[in-house]
C-alpha cells in the first residue's frame, strides 16, 4: 500500500470513528431527554382498572339483598333516562320513525298498524290521556298484545312520548 492508500485509509478510519462517536452522543442524549418528559397520564386508567377488575356478578340475599338490588335497577334508569333519545327532538313523526315504526308498521306483539282506524278505534275511545299513560308506563293487553314502557326506550321523555302518540293517533282519525 502506498502512502496516499494509508492517508485515505486513515482519513475514512476517522470518519467513521467520528460519526460512531456522534451516533452514540446523540443516543444518549435523546435518552436524556426522553427520561425528563413528563409521562402521559390518562385520567380514567384508575376506573378502568377498577371497570376490570371488577367481579362479574353479585350474590344478594335477604333485605339488604333487595335494597341493593332496587338501588342498582333505580341508579340503572336514573342513568338512562339522564340521556334524551333522538338528540331531543319532540316532533311524534320523528320519533316513530326512529322506533315505533317497527311494531306499529307491522302489528309485532298485537301492536295496531298506523292508520289502521278499525284497530286504533275502540283505543281512542278510551282517550288520548289513557293511551299517553300506556305508552309510557306499558301495556299487556288482554288479548295477549304487549306495549314495553316508552316503547322499550328509557330514554324517551314523556313529552316525546307524548308528541308521538298524539300523531299515531292523528294517523288514525
Amino acid at each position: 500500500m502506498s502512502k496516499a492508500d494509508h492517508s485515505v485509509l486513515r482519513q475514512f478510519s476517522i470518519m467513521i470513528g467520528g460519526l460512531a462517536v456522534l451516533t452514540v452522543v446523540l443516543i444518549f442524549s435523546a435518552l436524556a431527554i426522553h427520561e425528563h418528559e413528563p409521562k402521559e397520564t390518562n385520567p380514567d386508567q384508575p376506573a378502568q382498572v377498577t371497570a376490570r377488575i371488577a367481579p362479574a356478578g353479585a350474590v344478594y340475599a335477604g333485605n339488604t339483598g333487595r335494597a341493593a338490588m332496587q338501588a342498582a335497577a333505580d341508579a340503572a334508569a336514573k342513568a338512562a333516562a339522564s340521556q334524551v333519545a333522538y338528540g331531543g327532538t319532540t316532533d311524534g313523526k320523528a320519533i316513530f320513525d326512529h322506533l315505533c315504526t317497527s311494531c306499529h308498521t307491522s302489528g309485532v306483539a298485537g301492536a295496531p298498524k298506523v292508520g289502521d282506524k278499525g284497530a286504533w278505534g275502540p283505543r281512542l275511545a278510551q282517550g288520548i290521556d289513557v293511551l299517553v299513560k300506556h305508552a309510557i308506563e306499558g301495556y299487556h293487553g288482554p288479548d295477549g298484545n304487549f306495549m314495553p314502557p316508552k316503547g322499550g326506550n328509557p330514554a324517551l321523555t314523556d313529552e316525546q312520548v307524548t308528541n308521538a302518540v298524539h300523531w299515531i293517533a292523528d294517523q288514525a282519525k
